[in-house]
């Protein structure tokens, strides 16, 4: 009898991979999938330093370790098919804030709004400063992620 190496993972659960935290200017998620050689060229390029290797050894941005600048320099190093063009706008990405945050325990902070060049961040006057995000003046950079001492902002569509 010869030994199948595909029946071996019949029974094993398929590891998926997260597309949450892709590049900007990705085409689409199965697109960037498809054809992207995982090189680590856009993580060699990144001056923010912010791209890793994520699932499956796909680059993904860290919004911990900092925010994107939008250089463009990621998408331009890449040689697949995987990004529009940089003049496009580079995701539809908005931050978005969760109960951790420490406003909804009265505690003061603004580290979110201080780090926030797009001035997305306001706050709300009432017994509690809470944070508001304007989705018309955020574009997803992530500079309010890694300032954040209970991690409660997230970047996402």
């Amino acid at each position: 009898m010869q030994f199948d190496a595909n029946k071996r993972g019949l029974f094993k659960a398929r590891k998926t991979v997260s597309t949450d935290n892709l590049l900007p200017w990705v085409i689409s998620a199965q697109t960037f999938l498809d054809n992207c050689t995982q090189c680590g060229d856009c993580l060699a390029v990144c001056p923010e330093k912010i791209i890793i290797k994520g699932d499956g050894g796909f680059p993904n941005i860290n919004f911990d370790l900092g925010e994107c600048d939008f250089c463009g320099q990621c998408a331009e190093i890449c040689n697949e098919p995987i990004f529009t063009a940089t003049t496009e706008q580079p995701w539809l990405k908005k931050a978005f804030i969760n109960q951790t945050c420490l406003a909804n325990e009265n505690i003061y902070c603004r580290s979110c709004a201080e780090s926030c060049e797009a001035q997305a961040l306001t706050f709300q006057l009432g017994l509690s400063a809470v944070p508001k995000i304007d989705n018309e003046l955020c574009n997803g950079c992530g500079a309010c992620v890694a300032p954040c001492p209970t991690k409660a902002i997230e970047i996402k569509e």
